[in-house]
């Protein structure tokens, strides 16, 4: 389902008095809700959101409210926001660029940022997660406005569950992937390629004798460059060596990264979850100051898993809980290759609604959840 087909009845708030290109979209944007209450049945969103403020307590209790979830989530598996095409429908609003998660769109000065519900993993799109999009803007927009202490952001408003107004950057080619455990299984994670016998990543020195899911004695980061097909990992000095990046230019981003990735690992475990590795992008804006972009600690850039179960399962042997897409990934690597194969199977619906569960609490952060959600509805 795409908002074209329903721009009628949607996006007359957003067309101006005359055929004219507007000077901004922006005005209109702030004061337009123009999303998920057009493409979820409004009723049953809240719902599902109902589901969710409060969850805790009992077993019996949170098993209660996940079969009522699972319900609202089979009926929303139709609805996804899956396409956009504000570019088509909405004057003004310059040329999309479509990503793997994300539909972008220019307005002059500053891009507008549609968080839809594709699920991405393998550099490629597997499913579409019912009020996956939102989680993950509406999460990001938490962390922009609760870590503007470590680094400033590109971040101007979120008129809309789904959508983020950010000023326009010129962006690094370079994501910054930030590490603080010996995990992962695709083709780029630390514990793939550690298994192989690398020693030298990214210009990160690992000792002999780790294992699977061991933290690391200090995070890292590992780098990798941005491309349409597949991420390559590099080191600073080869980004530098490249000309991506000037050596204070990339002496400052790593700085920030590796800071919002120890206040994230704070802030998670204080809400009974290890931040075990994400990523960050960065810009630089028209003054040439260097500011966080995209996305923060989201289910989507982040690996997330149980802090009070961890030590216990590790001693043991065994893959540590997680609320992360793990589990889909490790399902497509199972009964395919999703690196090569050209086709991919459809996703089970009965794991595309478990993610779609999982997906809110991969945050962790029940009371911020709330907040976000209650002034979304």
């Amino acid at each position: 389902m795409t908002l074209t087909q329903f721009a009628a009845s949607s996006f007359g708030l957003l067309t101006p008095p005359s055929p004219s290109p507007l000077p901004s979209p922006l005005p209109r944007l702030k004061a337009t809700r123009w999303a998920i209450s057009i493409l979820k049945p409004f009723p049953r969103r809240k719902a599902f959101m109902g589901t969710l403020k409060s969850c805790g307590g009992e077993s019996a209790d949170l098993d209660k409210r996940k079969a009522d979830a699972l319900q609202y989530i089979q009926e929303a598996l139709p609805n996804c926001l899956t396409e956009t095409d504000l570019h088509h429908t909405v004057p003004g609003i310059g040329r999309k660029i479509r990503g793997k998660v994300r539909d972008i769109y220019e307005a002059k000065d500053h891009l507008i940022l549609v968080t839809t519900d594709r699920l991405s993993a393998f550099d490629r799109v597997l499913a579409s997660v019912p009020y996956k999009g939102e989680v993950l803007n509406q999460t990001s927009v938490w962390w922009f406005d609760n870590t503007k202490h470590i680094t400033s952001n590109a971040f101007v408003s979120a008129p809309d569950p789904n959508v983020t107004i950010a000023k326009k950057c010129k962006v690094f080619p370079v994501e910054f992937v930030v590490r603080g455990y010996l995990t992962g299984s695709t083709s780029t994670s630390l514990w793939t390629v550690y298994s192989k016998g690398v020693r030298s990543y990214c210009g990160n020195v690992l000792p002999e004798g780790m294992s699977k899911n061991e933290r690391l004695t200090c995070n890292i980061l590992t780098p990798t460059t941005k491309s349409a097909d597949h991420d390559i990992p590099i080191s600073g000095v080869e980004i530098v060596k490249e000309g991506l990046m000037s050596d204070d230019e990339f002496s400052e981003v790593a700085g920030k990264a590796l800071s919002l990735f120890a206040y994230g690992q704070e802030v998670a475990l204080e809400h009974g979850l290890l931040l075990v590795d994400t990523k960050y992008e960065f810009g630089k804006d028209a003054d040439g100051s260097i500011l966080l972009l995209d996305e923060v600690h989201t289910p989507d850039s982040s690996r997330y898993w149980i802090a009070a179960t961890y030590e216990e399962h590790h001693r043991q042997g065994l893959e540590p809980e997680n609320i992360d897409k793990e589990f889909m990934r490790l399902w497509f690597k199972n009964i395919c290759n999703p690196y090569e194969d050209e086709i991919l199977p459809d996703a089970p619906a009965e794991l595309v609604s478990e993610l779609a569960w999982r997906i809110p609490f991969m945050t962790g952060f029940q009371g911020m959840l709330q907040k976000l959600f209650v002034s979304c509805n």
